[in-house]
């Protein structure tokens, strides 16, 4: 049986002034649907190379990824990015910010009055009715980023791919979103990818944590089953055996590979640059 999504055995080389630079090696997973799958690892490891690779901004040099059984070659509405900033249009309101991704993919399916319906509703899905007139700078980056997530939603993508969603968010504003998020695709069942830096929020949201090892070269290092019951209560877990066992999992990885070290800092910076490219790259996609 053919899994959902396949990321097989991808490879990708970028040149720069010092000759090939070799950021991934080899990258294998298996993601099911409705799987929700958190990539961590330190900077420079190519989460977001990977990420780019899934959402066909980028194709890898070796390998590639496969779809529902159709190879992924180029950006499409079957896989949606939010990204750690907003990236809404700051002069569109928040309800035209999500009409316009709506339009796009359903103006050939859906009727003015169901696109107007599917709009709201995708809006009301992260709690944004209230503020459907508003622009982008009249409202918190939690609701910016809520508005991101609905706009993604809204293209009813196969697969969902988070970029460090929550990164730019005061922690009580991220703990109010990984709840919401947590609901969200307790509803929808949706396929997701989330890149992290948040031990925290990786145990707490994931189904599988993808550890990366450090870049150049870099690779799935381990990966963890987070065998966690659904709905997940935060406080609950606090006090909970199993996910603290999973954290210290996950922290023991990241510190041995922080103390032990698998490149030289000129080429993790080398990776970083080559993340950051990328970053540009799909932004301007976007």
């Amino acid at each position: 049986m053919n899994s959902y999504l396949n990321i097989d055995h991808i490879s990708i080389t970028f040149p720069t002034d010092k000759g090939p630079l070799n950021v991934l090696n080899d990258v294998n997973l298996k993601v099911e649907k409705g799987q929700f799958i958190s990539l961590i690892g330190h900077s420079g490891c190519g989460k977001s190379t990977v990420m780019n690779i899934v959402a066909g901004l980028l194709n890898a040099t070796e390998g590639g990824v496969i779809l529902e059984e159709k190879e992924v070659t180029e950006p499409g509405p079957d896989r949606a990015v939010v990204f750690q900033h907003h990236s809404l249009m700051p002069w569109l309101s928040v309800y035209d910010n999500v009409r316009l991704a709506v339009d796009q993919v359903f103006k050939k399916t859906k009727s003015k009055s169901e696109r107007d319906e599917w709009t709201r509703h995708n809006l009301e899905l992260v709690h944004m009715s209230h503020a459907l007139e508003r622009k982008p700078d009249e409202i918190s980056g939690g609701m910016k980023q809520r508005v991101g997530i609905a706009r993604a939603l809204s293209m009813e993508p196969k697969v969902l791919l988070m970029d460090e969603p929550f990164g730019a968010l005061d922690s009580l504003t991220r703990t109010h979103m990984q709840d919401s998020l947590m609901e969200i695709q307790a509803r929808l069942n949706n396929t997701v990818i989330m890149i992290t830096h948040d031990v925290d929020e990786a145990v707490l949201l994931s189904d599988r944590i993808i550890m990366m090892s450090n870049g150049p070269s870099a690779t799935i290092g381990d990966i963890l089953d987070i065998e966690l019951p659904r709905p997940r209560n935060r406080l609950a877990l606090a006090e909970d055996p199993q996910y603290n066992h999973y954290r210290a999992e996950v922290v023991k990885f990241l510190h041995e590979r922080h103390i032990q070290p698998d490149v030289s800092a000129t080429d993790a910076e080398e990776t970083q640059d080559c993340d950051e490219q990328t970053t540009t790259l799909k932004l301007a996609s976007g």
